[in-house]
């Protein structure tokens, strides 16, 4: 039974004393995560953190893996080059004297990053709830819309994790509600979306990031030092979420990336929309095609594929008020 004074999410959660938090999108998506593992890590439980990675993870040491696929990734790991999230995380946790280790995985297909999450359950003990966790909301993209966003690493994730029977709670939970708009996502279907997982039951519910938390102080803290760590390339998602918690509106500017477009800054991008992950597997029209994909251009090939057999695409509805 849920209860107004609890978002259903959350009382998911309530009696899982293991969580896994990941990433689905790859890139900084884990940052995503952050706000909510620190409130369950505050909570009592015992949270871990990973990420579908876009770094050269196959450079990495020997002594880094946990396996095939699974990378433990510390604030002293080396690597090539100067893009690593997962690793500008492991730093951030160590300087607020948080465990550290962040868990990457390879941009795979479905079937090996299924067993990449097995393998990283089984090195943790196995877990009672695992979170996914998408910097925007493409994930909720079900295949039959105009825009589909960046559908393939929250897609290879998504299926995997959706699999993962064994594991009784499986989530998932989306911030940055508006900023898949510049990849083409119309967000009156996302919340046609919401609308229809509610029905059966599969949404459950949103809820802000507050700026005076522990965890939104936290959290701009950690998007600060990311953007200081990676000059070069800031996370356009992660940025608009941290103005957003920050209470700015309209147009920000926090990276010359964003100079060729107009940002619409808002405080729906500081609201978590959360799902059941086995509900928004059902209700994706491809998802089943991708169970035997190893690679990552396979899902776009599949993705691509079913595209093209679409009598009609749902066009894009105007938000009315």
């Amino acid at each position: 039974m849920f209860s107004l004074l609890e978002p259903p999410f959350l009382t998911r959660l309530r009696d899982a004393r293991r969580v896994l938090v990941a990433g689905a999108g790859g890139g900084f998506d884990v940052y995503a995560g952050l706000p909510l593992a620190l409130a369950l890590r505050a909570a009592g439980k015992e949270v871990h953190l990973a990420n579908l990675s876009f770094a050269d993870l196959y450079g990495l040491d020997l002594d880094v893996w946990v396996d095939h696929d699974v990378a433990a990734i510390r604030p002293d790991t080396a690597a090539r080059g100067d893009y690593f999230p997962e690793r500008t995380l492991a730093r951030w946790l160590a300087g607020q004297d948080l465990p550290d280790t962040v868990y990457a995985f390879p941009r795979t297909g479905v079937r090996p990053l299924r067993d990449a999450y097995r393998t990283l359950l089984a090195h943790l003990g196995g877990v009672d709830a695992v979170v996914l966790v998408d910097g925007g909301t493409d994930i909720l993209m079900r295949g039959d819309e105009n825009g589909l966003g960046t559908p393939e690493e929250d897609m290879a994730s998504l299926a995997a994790v959706a699999g993962l029977d064994e594991v009784a709670v499986r989530l998932v939970a989306c911030l940055g509600f508006g900023v898949d708009a510049y990849h083409g996502v119309n967000h009156s279907l996302v919340l046609e979306n919401l609308a229809a997982l509610d029905r059966e039951g599969g949404y459950l519910g949103a809820f802000s990031l507050p700026r005076d938390s522990d965890e939104g102080r936290l959290y701009l803290d950690a998007v600060a030092h990311a953007q200081r760590c990676t000059p070069e390339h800031p996370s356009i998602v992660q940025g608009s979420v941290a103005a957003a918690v920050r209470g700015d509106f309209g147009d920000v500017r926090f990276t010359e990336r964003t100079k060729d477009g107009e940002l619409f800054v808002n405080p729906l991008m500081a609201m978590y929309f959360c799902v059941d992950a086995p509900a928004l597997a059902r209700h994706n029209l491809y998802l089943d095609r991708l169970e035997d994909t190893a690679l990552m251009r396979q899902i776009s090939s599949v993705i691509s594929d079913f595209r093209d057999e679409l009598p009609r695409q749902r066009p894009p509805r105007a938000y009315p008020h």
